[in-house]
C-alpha cells in the first residue's frame, strides 16, 4: 500500500492533485472544504467516514468555530493506495457582543417554552441530517441579503446582561420586507412561520450534509420539499421570534458542524 503524508498550512489553500486528490476552501475554524478524489475513494476525517460522490468523487469537509489545530484527512482509492494529510486549521479569534432590550421570555424561557424549544430544535435537527447525494453545494454560495452585518460569526453574546453561547451565523440588517434568496441551488427541508427563538425559518439542503438557514423572515415564501435554483425568493426580512429589530440570521452547516457564512460566500458585494 502506497502512503502519502502532506501538511496544509492554515488559511485559504488550494492544494494540488495527489493520487487524484484535490481540496480547496478555507482551512480555517468555521471554513468548508470542498474535495475531490477518485470515485469510489473511502474518505476519513479524524476516523469518521465522509460521503463521496460515486460519480464525481466529490465530498465535503467543515470545521466548527472550535476545531482542533490538525484534522487527520484519510482517503484510500479503490485500488488500494492510502493517502494522509495533515490538515492545519487556522485559529480565529472572537468578539464579545451585546444585545439588549430583548422580552424577558426569550431569554429565560418558561417550561412551557422550553417544551416547544425543544420540539422546535428537533425538526431544524433533523432538517440538518440528510446525507444526500447531490452536490448543489460545489456551485458556490452567494449573500441572501445584503445590508449592515449587525452579529458575527463565532462572537460570545451577552443578552440583557447574561452571558449566552457564541453566535454562530451572520445577522444581516435590512428593512422589514427585504427579499431574501437561495444563497445557493437546492432542495427547502424545512418551512416554518414561527419557531420561538427564529421566527419565520427556511432550511435548503445542498447536498452532502451542507444547509443553510434563514431566520427571523417576516415571510416564508417556500414550501418543504421544493426544490430551489440560487437566487431564488425564499422569504423576506423580518423580526419574528427573538429579534430586537428587522434582520436576517444566516447560517451554514455540515451536518451539526456550524460554519461561517463569511468564510465561504467571501466579502459581501459592495463592502
Amino acid at each position: 500500500m502506497r502512503l502519502l503524508a502532506i501538511a496544509l498550512m492554515g488559511g485559504m489553500v488550494v492544494a494540488g492533485p495527489s493520487f487524484g486528490l484535490e481540496l480547496s476552501g478555507s482551512f480555517a475554524q468555521g471554513g468548508l472544504v470542498i474535495g475531490k478524489a477518485v470515485p469510489g475513494s473511502v474518505v476519513q476525517l479524524d476516523g469518521e467516514n465522509v460521503s463521496v460522490n460515486g460519480e464525481s468523487g466529490v465530498f465535503v469537509l467543515g470545521f466548527g468555530r472550535d476545531a482542533k489545530a490538525v484534522a487527520e484527512l484519510s482517503v484510500v482509492t479503490p485500488d488500494g493506495a492510502r493517502e494522509i494529510r495533515a490538515l492545519e486549521i487556522a485559529a480565529r479569534a472572537w468578539d464579545i457582543e451585546r444585545i439588549d432590550g430583548l422580552p424577558a421570555r426569550k431569554v429565560t424561557p418558561s417550561e412551557e417554552d422550553l417544551a416547544r424549544i425543544k420540539r422546535d430544535g428537533a425538526l431544524i435537527h433533523a432538517a440538518r441530517a440528510r446525507d444526500g447525494a447531490e452536490t448543489w453545494f460545489a456551485d458556490g454560495f452567494v449573500w441572501p441579503v445584503l445590508g449592515r452585518v449587525s452579529g458575527r460569526y463565532g462572537n460570545q453574546r451577552i443578552l440583557n446582561g447574561e452571558p449566552r453561547s457564541p453566535h454562530l451565523g451572520i445577522d444581516i440588517a435590512a428593512p422589514t420586507g427585504t427579499p431574501v434568496k437561495a444563497a445557493a441551488p437546492g432542495r427547502v427541508t424545512l418551512a416554518e412561520g414561527d419557531l420561538f427563538y427564529t421566527g419565520g425559518t427556511v432550511v435548503i439542503d445542498h447536498g452532502h450534509g451542507v444547509t443553510t438557514i434563514y431566520s427571523h423572515l417576516h415571510e416564508v415564501s417556500v414550501t418543504t420539499g421544493e426544490q430551489v435554483a440560487q437566487g431564488a425568493l425564499i422569504g423576506s426580512v423580518g423580526a419574528t421570534g427573538r429579534a430586537t429589530g428587522p434582520h436576517l440570521d444566516w447560517r451554514v452547516n455540515w451536518f451539526q458542524t456550524r460554519l461561517d457564512p463569511a468564510l465561504i460566500a467571501g466579502p459581501m458585494p459592495g463592502n
